[in-house]
């Protein structure tokens, strides 16, 4: 695996070997209960409870982007946002913080107050690379078809691999002239039918021709929910088999809700690479 090192902010992340990002949602509307966090007693305890499993990241989101969902306004979330990452800081300060906004705003005051990383759905805007730039942080790409209120309705694509090849193409042909490190998150489960998942799943090494750290985004949804008919809450041991699978096929940092096992999975990872 190639040896990325990522500025975030300032702060050196080094993906030489994978890691895992925590999430941590700030919101009583997140997809998989088990991640909800509002108080911020709960925010505090989840998070201590994540740096103790090894998190490398701890991702911060005040806004569900699950199926359907309708974002919440800009002032809550940003008062959540800076509550927890607020939290964060206390519980490590030396540990990147990313912020899963699409609000360029809502990143600005975060990076100012200390946040390290902007992890987007949207794909972005201008305005939020010129925020991401004027704070030297790094940025997560994500790919998406449509808005999380209706990107589930009927996801069609004629080769989805090509199509999300294409539109990080072009995305990272306007990111390039602001000098930013970015990230690239091929997004799971947003815009996309099982099928399509699995396709992306299988084809990630095709994306190395970006010369980019793959993040994936598996923890929990509905590729692996639907082809085992589970809830999300006992989908726990499906993320491992899709995390590894992930790790063999080039993601070098997996976003997860359950950090000690995700880390698990890397360090079985690690020693199968390291076998004769």
């Amino acid at each position: 695996m190639k040896n990325y090192l990522l500025n975030c902010g300032g702060k050196l992340l080094s993906l030489e070997m994978p890691v895992v990002m925590g999430v941590i949602n700030i919101t009583d509307n997140s997809f998989y209960e088990g991640s909800r966090y509002v108080s911020p007693i709960s925010v505090k305890q989840q998070i201590n409870k994540m740096l103790s499993e090894g998190s490398s990241i701890i991702d911060i989101g005040a806004s569900s982007s699950k199926p359907g969902s309708k974002s919440v306004d800009v002032q809550t979330e940003m008062k959540h946002v800076l509550m927890a990452l607020e939290i964060a800081k206390t519980c490590n300060d030396s540990i990147p913080v990313s912020i899963d906004t699409t609000h360029a705003i809502i990143a600005d005051a975060a990076l100012r107050n200390g946040a390290h990383i902007i992890n987007d759905i949207s794909g972005g805007t201008n305005e939020m690379y010129e925020v991401v730039k004027k704070y030297n942080a790094t940025y997560v790409l994500m790919h998406i078809q449509g808005v999380p209120e209706t990107m589930q309705q009927n996801p069609q694509y004629d080769d989805v691999v090509a199509e999300v090849m294409d539109y990080f193409s072009q995305k990272l042909a306007l990111l390039k002239s602001y000098n930013i490190d970015v990230i690239l998150d091929v997004g799971f489960g947003f815009g996309k039918t099982v099928a399509h998942n699995y396709s992306l799943l299988k084809s990630l090494p095709c994306f190395s021709i970006f010369d980019k750290p793959l993040l994936a985004g598996i923890s929990r949804k509905s590729m692996i929910t639907r082809v085992l008919e589970v809830a999300p809450k006992d989908a726990l041991h499906g993320t491992g088999v899709l995390h590894t699978l992930a790790l063999m096929q080039g993601a070098c940092i997996l976003r997860a809700h359950d950090v000690a096992e995700a880390n698990q999975c890397i360090s079985l990872y690690n020693q199968f690479i390291k076998a004769d």
